[in-house]
């Protein structure tokens, strides 16, 4: 018989990281970390959250990931965890990108999410909440 160790939490991609790195210089706030949360709404039932906090809360996870630090309570830890954030930069504009193997479904711009076994929301066809998707 194995031990499997299991591990919580998010990874950081080094261009996420390096926007929040950057994002802090330009706030001058260079000690503070990024709040990464979830919070029930958005047009799939859950939605993602970021902002930039001086200090970890009790109990939160504190992830180090190519010099920043990301902060995220328990209870989000629960809908993130494994999940990726990252950064793209396109002709249509940029944005933090989550990649979360915990979602089952999202609406098409990629701000809300399903779960296995959330309550049931609205197809992630077509949101209409003006985001695009």
């Amino acid at each position: 018989m194995s031990i499997v160790e299991e591990t919580t939490t998010v990874l950081v991609t080094e261009e996420a990281a390096k926007v929040v790195a950057d994002l802090l210089v330009a706030k001058n706030v260079p000690d503070y970390g990024l709040r990464v949360f979830v919070s029930g709404g958005g047009c799939s039932g859950m939605q993602y959250g970021m902002a930039l906090e001086s200090e970890a809360r009790p109990y939160d996870y504190v992830i180090e990931a190519h010099g920043i630090k990301v902060f995220v309570d328990p209870t989000s830890m629960m809908y993130v965890n494994g999940a990726t954030i990252d950064y793209e930069d396109s002709l249509m504009g940029g944005g933090f990108k989550i990649d979360n193997p915990n979602a089952v479904s999202s609406c098409g711009c990629g701000h809300s999410f399903k779960t296995q076994g959330s309550a049931g929301a609205q197809s992630d066809a077509s949101c209409g909440s003006g985001c695009g998707c």
